[in-house]
């Protein structure tokens, strides 16, 4: 009878290894895109690492961009996995492809999805909560006042040639800004407009104007996204604010834009652990705001970034994964 404790201890422990070697050998080699912006190589070098620690997977990183990857992935079958797909830039595709059962969505990256809008600074919304939303701004239009033109108030735009720009500019007509004493300013580009946002937290000035996420300067500078209170209209959003013919816009807010984790039919139906894990895997933007803030302050490459993440954020990622490969991962992590 002695002896039955200790047998009871042998299998227990011959289990696990056998199972992670089984759920190994069904993952297999995998091959993962890596993007050129940092939320996509973050996503990349995180679904490498889990899926190599914690699944057994023999995960590398190919390059890629948004179409050749989807291209490759629908009459390929390869890369296997694309962690950052912005859906719909490419969504007829897409879409035949799973038609097709070539490819298959495993989850949401970004919760929010890809995220635009109107901002002022937080700080403006704590002196005066009316400024978060439209009809507050504009009652408020005087405290944005165009440095030039004081009977005017500015509201920083899209740089100009940028699809954005318009949006924008329909947007700024449908609310009728312009009769409410704004104009339309053109930063000059990106780093122009970006460069007005920090220019007015650092002088805690107000400042109103267009911006997008998930993105480091918001995770960086805390704002506001406006309120029109006109709600979401994606239907016109989509037939008359996104092109420039567009004759009579209407107030809508920017409907979300997906954005999705794609994976190929073949390894959904070969590696359903991993699947799992992905179909889980997702960040709100104020999670990847701060993420990608944090990579632009330490100069952080993706791999690098990854590793932060999961020794700062054990509790997010241990929801994504099962108890099993939690502790493989946990084990694997390296501190920096």
């Amino acid at each position: 009878m002695r002896l039955l404790p200790m047998a009871a201890w042998l299998l227990a422990n011959i289990t696990l290894p056998l199972s992670f070697t089984v759920a190994a050998e069904e993952c297999g080699h995998v091959t993962i895109a890596e993007m050129n912006w940092n939320s996509a190589t973050l996503l990349a070098h995180l679904d490498q690492f889990i899926l190599a620690h914690g699944y057994g997977c023999d995960a590398d990183l190919v390059p890629g961009d948004s179409l050749s990857t989807t291209t490759s992935m629908i009459e390929k079958s390869e890369p296997d996995i694309a962690p950052e797909v912005w859906s719909n830039s490419m969504r007829e595709a897409l879409d035949i492809g799973v038609n097709e059962g070539r490819l298959r969505y495993a989850g949401v990256t970004l919760s929010d999805g890809g995220e635009e809008g109107f901002w002022v600074p937080a700080y403006m919304v704590a002196e005066d909560p009316s400024l978060k939303t439209l009809a507050g701004v504009k009652a408020k239009a005087a405290l944005f006042r165009h440095p030039e033109e004081p009977g005017r108030s500015v509201m920083m735009g899209c740089p100009a040639g940028w699809a954005c720009q318009i949006t924008t500019e329909h947007l700024f007509d449908a609310l009728k800004l312009k009769e409410a004493g704004f104009e339309l300013v053109d930063p000059g580009s990106g780093a122009g407009l970006a460069a007005s946002i920090a220019t007015a937290y650092a002088h805690q000035a107000p400042w109103f104007g267009y911006y997008w996420a998930p993105t480091a300067l918001l995770g960086k500078y805390k704002m506001v996204k406006v309120d029109f209170g006109s709600g979401v209209d994606a239907e016109h959003y989509q037939s008359c604010i996104v092109h420039a013919d567009c004759l009579d816009p209407k107030p809508t807010m920017y409907p979300p834009s997906p954005v999705d984790t794609v994976v190929t039919e073949k390894f959904a139906q070969r590696a359903p652990e991993a699947l799992a894990y992905l179909s889980k895997r997702a960040f709100t933007n104020p999670q990847m705001n701060q993420m990608l803030a944090w990579m632009e302050e330490m100069q952080a490459d993706g791999e690098t970034a990854a590793n932060y993440f999961l020794m700062q954020h054990e509790p997010m990622w241990t929801q994504w994964v099962t108890l099993d490969a939690a502790k493989r991962i946990k084990q694997a992590i390296s501190p920096r």
